[in-house]
């Protein structure tokens, strides 16, 4: 398929570590003491796979994809004398979006002419017609006499990436002018890693760093310049700037991997799965192409990278299958949806672990076959090229690999304002922002309807139903109602319309909260709606298996009906499962929508239940929504098309009317429960809500000991009090008591807690906790320069 942007970066590193080359043609001979030609052949490996089995069915398929694609780029490729584009739909070539998509169509089709067992396997026909495109979109479009001008991307990663990719298939017949030309732009625009060119005082960082190591590496090795293959390498450690843009570093602001498991991009965005993950795949690929040189990454701070991949990839990843919630304006491409982006971070785990030591290769090893392995409705073979492929069989088959199951517990990405519950058999993200971090990111014409993204939108992920988000959900949602946001009804404007991209922070401060035992957690957005008077306190409680949802203070004076939205869910294009109110089947037919002001409980078939300790105007509608990817991304290289997209949705809302004052919500979400467990809960009530109001909202586990509270302001609840905004959660057990308290506002210094039941002595405390035991304990935690992370003490 045509993969984009940075799917077609991603593609270029899925073969790192594959077995040893097998191409049609015939390359110049690597001498021992040739290094480059030795690494030449490694990287063009990269892009192939290396030597196959044609009679596997998976890869017979995969080389097939890939002929079918590089197929009908060729055959539509205009190969005539007074041509103005490689392809009309890419035309001018001049234009930079143009010039960026047309290289990364030659490199589809150099890569099919690579390959044996496609179409155009060492075709001299279209091996010629490659290197006259070459010149082609060299004299007309980018070549190093040009300045930039529109999306500096495709100056200086896009196009230079694919062109250097192209170069290194057909190195052996690329005449010298060709080739020096080549690399002369490709060093005009990208000279090293450390700085954009359009803007010299800008440092690069993150992904945008690691792809240009990338590609001076490829440009150093075919001009056969030690000097520069030594510039990409050092650009991973920004030997430059002393370290200070380091991708191999934990940072405390702004671009890269934080050490809570956060991913952050564009300074303000929670990127895990776009950024992060392209960040891994060529870094991985850089240090698999120099290793064993004298180019090879030796910088023991790659450990960082190592431990990314459990801190930042395994929260986020649920069978494969990447949160949308750490994917940013991506969400709106239709080439990469979730499962997408998904195998490609699985891949590039797979191709890390080729490298690192043995204990972190197994582990990753194991979690990988597991993801693979449980993703039946999206093959992680239909999803993936020959590299990539090849390095999941080789873990597929061998038996010593056992899958690793599920990973289950409470995530607190502090730094991104992510929250991430998993159980074993469903888990919850959290999509919350602040005035640190945007609640959504759009430009370029990408993620034109992303309004509410960031407002506490609840992803619920079901290992029986891994498509909810994947399958057309962008397009057909009703982008008014996504699950868990308070919302003002007002008509909202198309997004990132022009073009660069931006990104909106809200001014809240409270946005994030704490992990208890690793397992339980509590989280608050306080809610200041962008263009709106709507304000609202907004709370979550994740208890085992269920989230407890309140809401407070819900007021606007706008005129306009204000809605939370309790679940929006995908039914799939012919979906009737039954839902369930207080024991009553209701109409499964589209159009059916209902008041249920007095509703106790209900269940989704095939979804989980739903309670409402409070009641509540509830509202629920059946509806059949028809969209298309067009409506939410016009971007150069990643518009989608307008063919119509239709699916079944179930929605569940409250409905708290026009500008209404000081309203509230409570419900409680069940995932994967049954109809009869739902009723049970609903009644027996496991977990029961303490107060939901502007000074405090907080529930009670009597069953497992805990009391959790999320404190607006000094105040007090069953005894729990504190002297200021916070997070608290309290657990008594057995063992003791376990406590965790954050500043999910960092607005304070300290802040104390006073428990209500005596402590005799301190266990454990981090060092910002100071226990003062007694008939009633009183913790001092010292929060300030904390970023709103979790502090902990153990008590007896």
């Amino acid at each position: 398929m045509d993969l984009t942007r940075r799917q077609t970066l991603a593609l270029a590193a899925a073969g790192a570590g594959a077995a040893a080359l097998t191409t049609p043609f015939a390359p110049r001979a690597a001498a021992a003491d040739d290094p480059y030609e030795t690494l030449l052949a490694r990287a063009a490996q990269q892009l192939t796979g290396g030597d196959f089995d044609p009679s596997d069915p998976d890869v017979a398929a995969a080389v097939a994809a890939l002929d079918e694609q590089a197929a009908a780029w060729w055959r539509t490729l205009d190969t005539s004398a007074g041509r103005t584009a490689l392809w009309p739909d890419l035309s001018p070539a001049s234009d930079p979006g143009m010039f960026g998509q047309s290289y990364t169509r030659l490199r589809t089709v150099a890569t099919a002419w690579a390959t044996a067992g496609t179409s155009l396997s060492a075709d001299a026909a279209v091996r010629d017609a490659l290197l006259d495109a070459l010149r082609f979109l060299h004299s007309t479009g980018y070549n190093a006499t040009r300045p930039e001008s529109g999306n500096w991307w495709f100056w200086e990663i896009g196009a230079p990436r694919a062109l250097m990719d192209t170069c290194v298939l057909l190195r052996a017949h690329l005449p010298a002018d060709d080739l020096a030309a080549h690399l002369a732009t490709v060093a005009r625009f990208v000279p090293d890693p450390d700085r954009r060119t359009n803007s010299p005082s800008l440092a690069e960082t993150g992904a945008n760093r690691a792809d240009k190591a990338v590609i001076v590496a490829l440009r150093g090795l075919l001009a056969r310049d030690p000097d520069v293959v030594a510039l990409a390498r050092d650009g991973l450690s920004d030997t430059r700037d002393n370290g200070r843009n380091s991708l191999f570093q934990y940072v405390t602001s702004g671009d890269g991997f934080y050490a809570d498991g956060s991913f952050v991009q564009h300074s303000y965005v929670a990127y895990t799965g776009t950024y992060g993950s392209v960040l891994l795949g060529s870094v991985g690929q850089l240090v698999a192409l120099l290793a064993g040189t004298t180019w090879a990454v030796t910088d023991p701070a790659v450990s960082v990278l190592y431990e990314a991949v459990d801190r930042s990839f395994a929260p986020v990843l649920f069978d494969g299958v990447m949160m949308d919630a750490v994917r940013g304006r991506a969400v709106s491409r239709e080439r990469a949806p979730d499962h997408t982006d998904g195998a490609a971070a699985v891949s590039y785990i797979l191709q890390l672990a080729d490298g690192a030591p043995q204990a972190y290769a197994d582990r990753w090893r194991a979690a990988a076959k597991g993801w693979i392995l449980r993703n039946q409705e999206t093959p992680f073979a239909t999803l993936v090229g020959i590299p990539a492929l090849a390095r999941a069989k080789a873990v597929l088959d061998d038996s010593a690999v056992r899958p690793a199951e599920r990973i289950t517990g409470h995530f607190a990405l502090a730094d991104m304002d992510r929250v991430v519950h998993r159980r074993p058999g469903w888990a919850c993200a959290l999509s919350l922002s602040s005035k640190r971090i945007a609640a959504y990111e759009a430009g370029n014409g990408e993620n034109l309807h992303g309004w509410y993204t960031g407002d506490g939108m609840t992803y619920l992920y079901d290992g029986e139903d891994l498509d909810a988000f994947g399958d057309g959900f962008w397009p057909t949602v009703d982008p008014y109602r996504l699950p868990g946001t308070t919302v003002d009804t007002r008509a909202r404007a198309d997004l990132g319309t022009d073009g660069g991209t931006g990104t909106v922070r809200p001014k809240n401060a409270v946005a994030g909260g704490a992990v208890l035992d690793g397992r339980y957690g509590a989280a608050a957005m306080e809610l200041i709606a962008d263009g709106s008077t709507l304000r609202a306190k907004k709370a979550w409680f994740f208890v085992d298996d269920a989230v407890v949802a309140l809401g407070s203070g819900i007021t606007a004076s706008d005129g306009r009906t204000i809605e939370t939205v309790v679940e929006n869910r995908n039914l799939h294009a012919g979906g009737a499962p039954v839902l369930t109110v207080d024991g009553r089947r209701r109409p499964t037919e589209a159009g059916w929508s209902a008041a249920l002001p007095g509703a106790r409980w209900a269940h989704l078939e095939g979804t989980g239940g739903y309670v409402f300790p409070a009641g509540g105007p509830l509202k629920a509608l059946r509806e059949e929504r028809t969209g298309t990817w067009r409506a939410l991304n016009t971007g150069a290289d990643t518009a989608g098309s307008t063919t119509p997209v239709t699916r079944r949705y179930a929605t569940l809302w409250f409905d708290h009317g026009p500008s209404p004052t000081a309203a509230s919500y409570a419900y409680v979400l069940l995932p994967g429960a049954s109809a009869a467990t739902t009723g049970a809960w609903s009644r027996s009530r496991p977990v029961r809500t303490l107060a939901n109001d502007a000074t405090v909202q907080a529930v009670e586990s009597p069953r497992l000991g805990l009391l959790a509270a999320h404190f607006w302001a000094a105040g007090s609840v069953e005894g729990l009090r504190a002297d200021g905004p916070g997070t608290v959660l309290v657990r008594r057990h057995e063992g003791g008591v376990t406590v965790a308290v954050a500043d999910p506002g960092r607005t304070a210094t300290a802040l104390t807690v006073e428990l209500p039941f005596p402590v005799r002595r301190v266990v454990r405390a981090d060092d910002t906790v100071t226990v003062t035991p007694g008939r009633r304990p009183v913790l001092t935690v010292q929060v300030g320069g904390s970023r709103g992370h979790t502090h902990t003490a153990e008590l007896r």
